[in-house]
């Protein structure tokens, strides 16, 4: 095994910890972003000498770029970088505020893109490198009251497979994590919800509400298999560009995307009906 050094935002706890927990056991280097003080210390005790704290908000484009030049001249050179910074919203989409959506993308999409782009010219230039974030089976899939949270996690999604074309080429990976439902506290502690102020959703809604409370702390995923996992394909030789974790991610991913393509199908005679006949067609890349 090649040791590396990573950059993993949000280490604090959840899916964060755990990726950055398996990495120094692993005896890789990780420098773990963090949003408080107190939690400085705490994260360098994991492994003195290997485990680095920074203190960092991903939704500060400056303080981002500042933090992976001092930790590349510093520590060294960043060899995989995992975007994980990010938290859920939950809400009718009625029911949630402009402010709300604004504030999710602020960490979830900007966040990831600021870490990203401080991270690629030195990977570029080293023709080298692999690049990680943290979206989510609702990248893919979606459910009710979660509209603002599965709007952010598809913009990653879009974001880095775009990103994975591009930078192919230049010795340089990506790879977008997937996750279900994982033991964390995504759904519970750390989670903004809008209040309830529509009374025509509350029959949809109040059950799903109360049934994702319910489950919080009981999740069906492990955090430190989740780890175990992106390491194994942080050693491959060909990585994913997507990574599903979870076997809820994956029935309920297959779900949705096959009726993505029930609409498709259905609707095909109508969709080509809308072409110029003499038309250039795109080719794909």
């Amino acid at each position: 095994m090649t040791t590396r050094t990573f950059l993993i935002t949000g280490v604090s706890s959840g899916l964060g910890r755990a990726f950055a927990e398996g990495a120094l056991a692993a005896g890789h280097t990780v420098v773990g972003t963090v949003r408080r003080s107190d939690d400085l210390r705490k994260f360098e005790a994991l492994a003195p000498g290997r485990a680095h704290a920074r203190q960092l908000d991903v939704t500060d484009d400056d303080a981002v770029f500042a933090v992976v030049a001092e930790v590349e001249r510093t520590v060294g050179p960043i060899d995989v970088l995992i975007a994980n910074a990010g938290y859920g919203h939950e809400g009718v989409f009625e029911e949630s505020s402009m402010a709300d959506l604004r504030a999710q993308f602020d960490a979830n999409v900007f966040g990831v893109a600021a870490t990203v782009h401080a991270v690629l010219p030195g990977m570029r230039a080293r023709r080298s490198g692999h690049v990680l974030a943290v979206s989510s089976m609702g990248g893919l899939m979606s459910v009710p009251g979660l509209s603002y949270y599965c709007a952010s996690k598809y913009a990653v999604v879009g974001l880095l497979e775009s990103l994975a074309k591009e930078v192919r080429s230049l010795g340089v990976r990506v790879t977008i994590i997937e996750p279900g439902s994982f033991r964390t506290a995504w759904a519970g502690g750390s989670m903004v919800r809008s209040e309830r102020s529509i009374a025509d959703y509350d029959e949809l809604f109040d059950p799903i509400r109360a049934a994702r409370q319910a489950a919080s702390g009981h999740q069906l995923g492990d955090p430190a298999k989740a780890a175990q996992a992106v390491l194994r394909v942080v050693e491959a030789d060909d990585p994913p560009v997507h990574l599903v974790l979870g076997s809820d991610a994956l029935r309920l991913v297959g779900a949705g995307r096959a009726a993505v393509d029930a609409d498709i199908t259905a609707w095909e005679e109508l969709s080509r009906s809308t072409d110029f006949p003499d038309g250039h067609q795109i080719a794909a890349n």
